[in-house]
Order: C-alpha cells, then structure tokens, then sequence
C-alpha cells in the first residue's frame, strides 16, 4: 500500500491537547469554563454511545457538562421548554440534541429551537446561512474535522479539483461550501456528485482531493481514483461481527484498490469518525469565548 493512512484518532488527539490548555487559560484568566448539555430523548443504544462519547470527551478536557435524559415518550411541547431553560442557562454555552429524536417529536422544529449562538452542531439555518456567505460562528462538526485532516496533513487544497460524492445537509453540502470559500484551508474548485449525476466515475478520476460520503458500502473502486489524490472515506458501514461479537466496518470506497493509487487515504475506522466529537468540542470552547467577549 503506497498511500499514506489520515489517522482521525491521532490527529483528533493533537487537538484536543490543545483544546485542554485553552480551557485550562479560560479558566484561571478568565474565571470561566465551556459549557455542554446534550439531552437524549429514549434510550437507542447507538444513541447512548454517542452522548457518553461526547459526555466523556467534555469531561476529559475540563467542561461544565450535563447529561440530560428523558423518558421516550417525551412529548414535543416538554422538550421545547428544557431547550428554552438550557437557551437561558448562562453556564451553558452549547446544547446538543441527539439524533433520531422519538416518533411524534418534529426534529426540525425542535432543531430550529435551540439558541444558534449555542448551535454547537451547526445545523441551524442562521448558522447555515453564515456558512454560505463565509462568515461562519461555527462549522459543521464532521466537514470540519475533515478540512482539519487536509490542512494538517499537508494536502494541498488552494487550487486543487475536489469531488463531493454526497450532497447531505450535514456533510456533502457544508464540505463542498467550506472548500470553496476564499481562505485559507480553502479555495478549491469544487464539484458535488450525487445519484442522478451521469458519470460520477469521471468526475472521481479528475478530483486531487475526493471526499466520499455516499452511505453506500465500497462505493468507490480503486480505479476511480486519480493517481497521488487524496481519499476522505466518510462511510460508515456495517458489514458483519466478528465470532467475539464486534462489528466489522468498511467504508464508502474500496481502500485496498483505492489505497494503491492515492497519495493518502483515510482508513475506517479511525479516519473521519474520531475528528467529529473533538470538533465539537472546539465548537463549544468558541462559544464559550463569544459569550463572555473574550477575544483572543
């Protein structure tokens, strides 16, 4: 395998590092310390993983964090109020709702609820909209660890040809946005592929940098990838357990093929996956230096 593996976990370690002395600084010149609420309604057991995962996160770098569970059969009218107690809470700097929220509960009026200055996710369209014009308060937690990959690992993305396969609200859509920008870790020319684009394949071959998230297990073959480019695998797949019981995973393209003829390429998992909770947590220490008019 020639390409260089983009390791999530490592880099994602690097920055949260950071993030911990920033908080450390926050709190002994500033007397203030970020805060997370993330509320999950039901018990979905992926769910429960994820919130424990962001919940440990914000502990291990030193947040006020609350982790706020409610029964399943939580009506809509309830969780609009304990999202309008959190707005109002001003040790809470960021609030996340987990995902998928009970049948009855409108998602999207509930997401449309929360403060956008406490929109830590960046999925409320005030936030999408600042994104647009290239004012963004935050970015979008998995299209931001993504460019973090790039910049860090050297990839050259200033004039480089980038291919979106996917055009999702959460990644495909706010990736090809943030490439685009003027910039820096940014001015690309981008291009969005999606199911009714006609050769998707010849526009893969074209990308210096191709950025998949199709949901579609091995999607990319190996000769859809243009020699030297850079591969970011978003897909999340299971394709089976092992005899012990733990899921085996594979991604949107086919690393070993692709891995061959990309200059790097991340793996799954441990590529995109671990860069997403840390940026949201950098999300959450930004918020916390807005609100309290600390500039630096």
């Amino acid at each position: 395998m020639a390409a260089k593996l983009l390791k999530g976990a490592e880099v994602a370690k690097e920055i949260r590092a950071e993030l911990k002395a920033e908080v450390q600084k926050l709190q002994e010149k500033y007397g203030v310390v970020p805060g997370l609420v993330t509320i999950l309604v039901g018990e979905n057991p992926a769910s429960q993983s994820y919130v424990r995962a962001k919940q440990n996160t914000a502990h291990e770098l030193g947040f006020y964090s609350v982790q706020d569970n409610q029964p399943a059969d939580l009506n809509e009218d309830a969780l609009l109020k304990l999202i309008d107690k959190y707005n109002k809470d001003p040790k809470v700097d960021g609030i996340l709702v987990q995902l998928p929220l009970p049948k009855g509960v409108n998602e999207n009026k509930i997401l449309l609820a929360i403060d956008p200055g406490k929109d830590v996710d960046a999925f409320h369209p005030v936030n999408v909209g600042k994104l647009m014009i290239g004012e963004p308060d935050y970015l979008p937690c998995t299209p931001a660890g993504i460019q973090e990959l790039l910049v860090r690992s050297g990839a050259e993305i200033s004039g480089a040809e980038v291919v979106v396969i996917g055009r999702s609200n959460i990644v495909g859509k706010p990736i090809a946005m943030m490439l685009a920008q003027k910039g820096p870790g940014a001015n690309a020319t981008v291009t969005i592929c999606h199911t009714r684009t006609k050769d998707v394949k010849w526009h893969a071959q074209r990308a210096d940098i191709l950025v998949v998230a199709a949901g579609v297990t091995e999607y990319v073959k190996g000769d859809w990838v243009k020699p030297g480019a850079v591969v970011i695998d978003v897909g999340v797949n299971e394709v089976g357990k092992t005899a012990e019981g733990k899921r085996i995973l594979k991604g949107d393209v086919e690393f070993e093929t692709a891995a061959e003829k990309a200059s790097a390429i991340t793996p799954v998992p441990g590529g995109v996956g671990p860069m997403t909770i840390t940026m949201l947590m950098k999300n959450t220490v930004r918020a916390c230096k807005v609100h309290n008019n600390i500039k630096e």
